[in-house]
Order: structure tokens, then C-alpha cells, then sequence
């Protein structure tokens, strides 16, 4: 995987990742996987991250080795410690040990379905950088934040929360998704504007935290509602870094075409 080190000079490669979520099962996971390896092989310019349920993970880390494919493997969540009494928890070494490069932190259904606050996700994305992982970190509001015009205020809050105690090579392996809650699965889609106002504000959170250069070098993905429609009009705009699908990813024509898209608008920066 790149580093955002590696993209100091101002390039950032951008990045899809596909989110499966609890959907699939061996056989369509492995089919899907191998039908999304196989379609983007010949693609460059972009970085491809798969997010299956963890049942499947190690199959699919086998396929994808078999393959040789550069799709890389990640989870959908990950717990704060190596090992312990946590019934039913996957920890981050677990993860390591069947193929994953990559964890989700901080998912909007972890947050508010599942209840996860700043704390827990900062103890989540630690644990996971501390092991070797990379990590996607998640933020975004809710439809009465957004009306209340929170935006900034939310996102700013769960950045800085987030990336606590964090080290600059650490940072070298985040990348941020930015996923308004009322846009996930409702067929609403910020728009362009939207989208690229609530990144550069990150952006500049992140600057503010690390420096300029940390800032213009990181990675920040948008997720909700994106299709192969749509992605061109979202990439395109210059702070969004491709985007974390979640149900256009679970058909590969879909996801390929967004993956293009990503590859297309990255490659005219």
C-alpha cells in the first residue's frame, strides 16, 4: 500500500475500497472477490481495498495470493487488544495473521447502531496501527447535524479525536473516508460542492494537527450512496481521494466502473 509519505510531493493515489458488510457468503464472497481482482488488474493509478466479512477473510486472502492480485485485503472493524477474555472481538493480530493490510475504524453503523464513541475508535485505530495494519478512518454527521449546520463542528470532533496520540509515520498509513450518515444506503448523495467542502475542511483539521504537508498529503475518501454515475462528478473534485462503497461494491461491474472513475480523475490531477 502507498504511504501518504510517499505522496508528500503533493500526488495522492486515490483509493476505493469496497465494503461488504453482512452481506455474502463463501462461495459469492470468493466469486466476487476473484471477479473484482480479475476486472481491475489492468487498472493503474488507483488503489483497491475489499472489506469482506470476517468468516471469509482468510479464503479470500488465499484467492487474492493465488491470483497475485494487488487488491488489498481489509476489515470491516477491529478490537483494541492482541488477545484477551473478549468474547466474540477479532483482534488485530488475527487479522495480520490470515492476510489483512487494512481495518475500518470508526464505520457509521459502528457509531451509532453500535454505539462506539471517539474513545473506543481512537483505541481501535491505535491497536490496529500498532500492529502493522493500515487503517480507514471514518467520519461524518447525521441528517439533524447537518440541518443544524454542524458539519464542520461533527467532523472536526471525530478527526481530532480520532488521530489522538497518533505519530507522523503512523499517519503515513490512515486514510480518512468521509461518509455523511443521511447518504449511507438512502440513495442520497452529497453533492460535489458538498462533498468537496466537508473534505477540505478535514483537510485542514488534519494540517492543523500535523503540519501542512500532513494535511495536502492525506488520503480522504467519500462514501454514501456512490455509484459508477456519480463518482466521476464526486472524484473530480480536488480534495476527494476516490471513495468507501458500500452496496455498489457487492456487484463487480458496479464497483469496477467506480474504481475507472477513480483511476480516471486521479490520473488528470
Amino acid at each position: 500500500m502507498s504511504n501518504q509519505s510517499n505522496a508528500w510531493t503533493g500526488h495522492r493515489v486515490p483509493i476505493v475500497g469496497g465494503n461488504w458488510k453482512m452481506n455474502t457468503d463463501r462461495v459469492s464472497g470468493l466469486a466476487l472477490a476473484n471477479a473484482v481482482a480479475s476486472a481491475v488488474a489492468g487498472v493503474g493509478g488507483v488503489e483497491v481495498v475489499i472489506f469482506p466479512p470476517f468468516p471469509y477473510l482468510a479464503g479470500i486472502s488465499e484467492a487474492l495470493c493465488a491470483a497475485g492480485s494487488a487488491v488489498i485485503l481489509g476489515a470491516q472493524d477491529v478490537y483494541h487488544a492482541d488477545r484477551g477474555a473478549f468474547t466474540g472481538e477479532v483482534s488485530p493480530v488475527m487479522l495480520k495473521d490470515v492476510g489483512v493490510k487494512m481495518a475500518l475504524c470508526g464505520h457509521s453503523e459502528r457509531r451509532h447502531v453500535l454505539h462506539e464513541g471517539d474513545d473506543m475508535v481512537n483505541a481501535k485505530l491505535q491497536s490496529a496501527l500498532g500492529t502493522g495494519l493500515h487503517v480507514t478512518l471514518c467520519v461524518g454527521e447525521k441528517f439533524e447535524e447537518r440541518v443544524t449546520d454542524q458539519t464542520n463542528t461533527v467532523i472536526e470532533r471525530q478527526t481530532e479525536r480520532g488521530l489522538r496520540d497518533i505519530t507522523a509515520e503512523q499517519l503515513s498509513r490512515i486514510v480518512i473516508a468521509y461518509e455523511p450518515v443521511w447518504a449511507i444506503g438512502t440513495g442520497k448523495v452529497a453533492t460535489p460542492e458538498d462533498a468537496q467542502s466537508a473534505h477540505a475542511h478535514i483537510r485542514t483539521v488534519v494540517g492543523h494537527m500535523f503540519g501542512p504537508a500532513a494535511g495536502a498529503a492525506m488520503r480522504i475518501q467519500y462514501g454514501g450512496s456512490v455509484t459508477a454515475a456519480n463518482a466521476a462528478g464526486l472524484f473530480g473534485q480536488p480534495d476527494v481521494d476516490g471513495g468507501l462503497i458500500g452496496g455498489a461494491s457487492l456487484k463487480a461491474e458496479d464497483f469496477v466502473g467506480i474504481v475507472k472513475a477513480a483511476a480516471n480523475t486521479g490520473a488528470g490531477r
